[in-house]
């Protein structure tokens, strides 16, 4: 027979244990929400034989939440169609229509000026640059610095305007190896500079992505999911490369923006659509393998 200080014990390890299994619910709860989360966006460079207008509506039923919207590069003409048609409020009434975010604006060697008002009207993002011809190893952390220096009129102009300035890696530029993103990191104060992270270039140069990633750290402002290899084979899940590792660096510096599954190239809208379909679950899958515990 069970004695009153034995069902005082038994009352107490009760309770004990329903206290520690709330802890341990709650503990769960709080590292599941601290769990680094992957948004995915897509570019309209993909899409260049549709309309804006067509470009949301697919990217939206794709399941993807935020646009990439390029200038004229790749016969892509989707920016200026969007400032001589629509303007700002069109393309927030556009976005808002599809439940889409802004993203980024591509424009790389284009009139960022012209376009810093609209983005930032527009509801603010990343505008993506390229940087600037190669230099000898010995030339890099005064040419980097030059450079960063030329281009803190554009930041505070993106500061002033709800938006980012992000410089993309390439082959055979400035800002093309780890140790040149590691120059423009240590280099770069500016709150609203950053890096757009383009693995293809760093995988053509025989480098590791997951190192890039590192040495972006928190100037990390865009992040392309794209591969080194041919046509379809640049986009996730279509191409070799696992891209588990990637998203697993990326959870690490803890980045915040958009992951971009992307690739050059022209196919035809309903192709397109079918390999960024395979695309986004391929990252959805490597996301669950990166973040699980």
């Amino acid at each position: 027979m069970e004695t009153s200080h034995q069902a005082t014990e038994t009352k107490l390890s009760r309770r004990q244990f329903i206290a520690a299994s709330a802890g341990l619910a709650a503990t769960l709860a709080g590292a599941a929400e601290a769990r680094w989360k992957m948004r995915l966006s897509t570019s309209s460079v993909m899409f260049v034989k549709l309309s804006i207008e067509q470009f949301c509506e697919r990217a939206a039923k794709l399941g993807f939440e935020a646009v990439d919207i390029w200038g004229p590069l790749f016969k892509c003409t989707h920016l200026e169609d969007i400032e001589a048609r629509l303007g700002a409020s069109g393309l927030k009434e556009l976005l808002a229509k599809h439940k889409l975010k802004l993203c980024a604006f591509s424009l790389y060697r284009g009139d960022y000026q012209k376009y810093v008002t609209m983005l930032g009207a527009a509801g603010g993002g990343v505008a993506i640059r390229g940087s600037e011809r190669p230099c000898k190893p010995e030339e890099l952390t005064a040419k980097m610095k030059d450079f960063l220096e030329r281009l803190k009129p554009f930041a505070d102009l993106a500061g002033k305007n709800n938006s980012y300035l992000a410089i993309e890696n390439h082959g055979n530029a400035l800002l093309d190896s780890i140790d040149s993103l590691k120059a423009f990191t240590d280099l770069n104060k500016h709150p609203h500079l950053g890096i757009a992270l383009a693995p293809y270039h760093i995988q053509a140069g025989k480098m590791s992505v997951e190192d890039a990633i590192a040495a972006c750290g928190k100037q990390l402002f865009f992040f392309y999911a794209w591969q080194h290899g041919k046509g379809l084979e640049q986009l996730p899940g279509h191409g070799p490369t696992d891209f588990t590792p990637w998203l697993a660096a990326l959870a690490k510096i803890g980045y915040a923006r958009y992951v971009n599954p992307f690739m050059h190239g022209e196919p035809e809208p309903d192709e397109m659509t079918a390999a960024a379909a395979k695309s986004r679950q391929y990252m959805l899958d490597c996301y669950a393998k990166a973040v699980r515990d």
